[in-house]
Order: C-alpha cells, then sequence, then structure tokens
C-alpha cells in the first residue's frame, strides 16, 4: 500500500495511507494530515494524485515547502522523495507494482538519513516561527493505575513520547512494551495526544485513532496504565 511517513527528529509520528486523490496537509484540524507547528500554515500544501502520477503543490504557505531539499510550488514526486514542511519530513513510499517506472526515474530518490539541502536564511524562518509562540498552558498526567514508579508526569516539551525507549516522558516498561505509544503535543490553548503504535489508547473509555485533544480530567488506559490529564496552570492574560 502506497502511504506516506510523517517524520519529527527522525522518527515516525504518523503513517498516512495514500488512499485519496487530494491529501491536505496544514496547522488546521480539517487537513488530511495535522502538523500543529507555527512554523506550518493553516493550510500548507497538498499531495495529488492524477492516475499513477503523485504531485506536491505548496499553497502560498508562508514558510514554504521543500522537495528533496529545494523550494518548490507544484512538482511531480516519486518513491522515496523527502518533502519538508516545517519542522517535519514526509516521506514517500509507493507501492513498487503501480509506480515502478516512477521509482526508477534518475535522481529522484533519497535517503531520508541524508543530508537534506535547505539555505540557512530559510532555516533560520522555520526555526524562528516554530519557536515563536509558547504554550499558556501546563498541565500533565497522574498515574491512577499502573507499575511503580513516578506518580505525576508534569508536561512541559511541546512533544513528548509515551513509551518504552529512552527519554520518554512516561516510560513504559517490560519486555514487550513498545517504543512509542503515543506523542503528547503541548500548545499554545492546550495539549492533544495522538497514537503512534498498534497498542490501543482509550479517552475516556473510547478508542482513538487520532489525534485527539485532552481536557482537564480526561482518563486516559494505555494497556495496564490508567491516567488522569489535568491543568495545572494558565498563563495569566497579557496586560492592556
Amino acid at each position: 500500500m502506497a502511504k506516506i511517513l510523517l517524520r519529527f527528529k527522525g522518527e515516525v509520528v504518523q503513517e498516512i495511507e495514500l488512499d485519496k486523490d487530494i491529501i491536505s496537509i496544514g496547522r488546521k484540524a480539517d487537513n488530511n494530515i495535522i502538523i500543529d507547528n507555527q512554523a506550518v500554515s493553516s493550510h500548507h500544501a497538498i499531495i495529488e494524485k492524477q492516475g499513477d502520477q503523485l504531485f506536491v503543490e505548496d499553497l502560498k504557505s508562508l514558510n514554504g515547502t521543500y522537495l528533496n531539499g529545494r523550494a518548490v510550488k507544484r512538482s511531480e514526486i516519486f518513491n522515496g522523495d523527502i518533502i519538508i514542511i516545517g519542522i517535519h519530513a514526509l516521506e514517500i513510499l509507493l507501492d513498487k507494482d503501480r509506480f515502478e517506472n516512477a521509482k526508477n526515474a534518475a535522481g529522484r530518490g533519497r535517503s531520508m538519513f541524508e543530508t537534506i539541502v535547505i539555505t540557512p536564511e530559510d532555516r533560520r524562518k522555520i526555526l524562528l516561527a516554530a519557536a515563536t509562540t509558547e504554550p499558556d498552558v501546563l498541565g500533565g498526567f497522574v498515574v491512577i493505575k499502573g507499575p511503580g514508579g513516578p506518580k505525576d508526569y508534569l508536561i512541559r516539551d511541546k512533544v513528548s513520547n509515551i513509551g518504552s525507549e529512552k527519554g520518554s516522558v512516561i516510560r513504559l516498561k517490560g519486555l514487550f512494551a513498545p517504543r512509542r505509544v503515543a506523542l503528547v503535543n503541548r500548545r499554545k490553548t492546550g495539549y492533544f495526544i495522538t497514537p503512534t503504535g498498534s497498542k490501543t489508547i482509550k479517552v475516556n473509555g473510547s478508542a482513538i485513532e487520532q489525534r485527539h485533544d485532552l481536557k482537564d480530567g480526561d482518563i486516559v488506559d494505555i494497556g495496564r496504565l490508567k491516567l488522569q490529564f489535568y491543568i495545572k496552570e494558565t498563563a495569566p492574560p497579557a496586560k492592556k
């Protein structure tokens, strides 16, 4: 199945099947691929399928859309291509049979781990835009039921992982514990949680399959772990 891998700092945070004629990418919730980052425009770009061809098109975004390190307005894309939007990367993985000719197009494929060339000035603008807005809300999770360890996790970073890998804000233990179960995003107006693995995540008893906005008091179940989300404080209103 043809799909897109959405990466943040090299790690896959979401897999999206290429099963629509148009896939929209942007910061607003009505996009097919939502990237909640100030470097990303509300409706930033689209990936469009025309027969056996795929195209990426920038929607006059503020910080631009980059294909294999080059800014593009509209361009055909092939297997292995890397699209950079803000500080996220989208890796294109196409079905071998249907896209065999496109996959073999000379010079198109590029490894995710090769250096992607973006001018220093463009990179400076992207990172500046990503850092301009600090979240106003501070919150976290309290462990209601689960293995021993810290019982209160305050989430300060803009992106935090729940899983077994080192550096996770809530680290799962056990031989078969997944490296990444979910990502918790802290934004200006609050938090949301996004499943990133095969493990079922429930919020208030209902399984979620995509990003879910967290509210004060929400109960989150991850396997045997039961958490309650809370809002600790909000920034005072700006003085007039």
